[in-house]
This record gives C-alpha cells, sequence and structure tokens, in this order.
C-alpha cells in the first residue's frame, strides 16, 4: 500500500514537472521568436534545461504511471481493451507516445539543426536567415504539438479517474 502512495506522490511531482517545463518551453519560445531569439545561446541552453526536467519527468511518469496502471482493479491486462477505462488508458499511451516524440524530435532534430544553423549564421548570413524562419516554423509547430498531446493525456487522465 505505501509502495502505491508513493508512487502516486512521484506522479504528481513529475506531472507538475513536466507541465512546468512545457510551459517554460511555450512561453520563453513566443518571447524568443517575437525577439528573432531563437538561435541566441541563452534559449537553446533554456531549452537545453527544460528538456533535462522534462524528460526525468517522463521517466517517472511512466515509471510510476506503469506500476498504478497494473495496480488497477480495472486493469485486465496487457492490450485488453473491455471497456472505457481501458480505451482511455490506450488511447493515454498514444498521447504519451506524443509527447516523447515530440521530445525526441526536439532534442535529437531541432536543437542541432539550431546549432549548425548558428554556425552557418557566422558564414553566411543570409542563406542562414531563410532557414532560420523554416526552423521557427518548425519549432512553432512542435511545440503546439506537445501541447495538443500534453492536453490530451490530461483529459484521457481525467476520463481514467472518473471511470
Amino acid at each position: 500500500m505505501w509502495i502505491l502512495a508513493v508512487s502516486y506522490g512521484v506522479h504528481l511531482l513529475a506531472t507538475a514537472v513536466w507541465l512546468g517545463s512545457m510551459a517554460l518551453l511555450l512561453f520563453l519560445a513566443g518571447s524568443a521568436m517575437r525577439q528573432g531569439q531563437v538561435l541566441a545561446e541563452p534559449w537553446r541552453r533554456w531549452q537545453r534545461r527544460a528538456l533535462l526536467w522534462g524528460n526525468g519527468s517522463l521517466v517517472l511518469l511512466l515509471l510510476s504511471g506503469f506500476y498504478q496502471m497494473t495496480n488497477d482493479s480495472n486493469y485486465s491486462g496487457f492490450l485488453v481493451i473491455d471497456g472505457v477505462w481501458a480505451w482511455a488508458m490506450l488511447l493515454k499511451h498514444v498521447a504519451y507516445a506524443g509527447v516523447v516524440a515530440v521530445a525526441a524530435a526536439w532534442q535529437f532534430w531541432l536543437l542541432p539543426a539550431q546549432e549548425r544553423l548558428g554556425l552557418l549564421a557566422e558564414s553566411r548570413p543570409q542563406l542562414a536567415q531563410v532557414e532560420a524562419e523554416k526552423l521557427r516554423q518548425q519549432e512553432r509547430r512542435l511545440l503546439w504539438l506537445n501541447v495538443g498531446c500534453g492536453v490530451a493525456v490530461l483529459v484521457l487522465t481525467a476520463v481514467i479517474t472518473a471511470v
């Protein structure tokens, strides 16, 4: 019983950290994009820090959520879809996978592209400016996709809790 209580506590704290890192990226990105500072080092440093905290919280959410799910009376087994709870849980996992995919794209594609663009700006500033606009659009799309997946996770959590 105490392990489940600790799991709920860790899950709630990890959710708060995850939402905080997502909100930080969203609000700081808006500011950086308006000021044209997406390639600036302070912004990239904030991105890396927020992703570090976000990734850590996603791991904790995965572990604590798995423990909670398998101890729930509604859980009937792996991929046994036998009711509203199971459907909501399946969709929540799909949304969670979306959050993880966005974090991976951000980390392994967007941040390296921004760093390469910073190097390009030193030698070919006009070309870098065109590419920077493309990256800003892609970053904006990733941000809103992340928000959409995050909201889906929270809404589906509400459904799961209500059932």
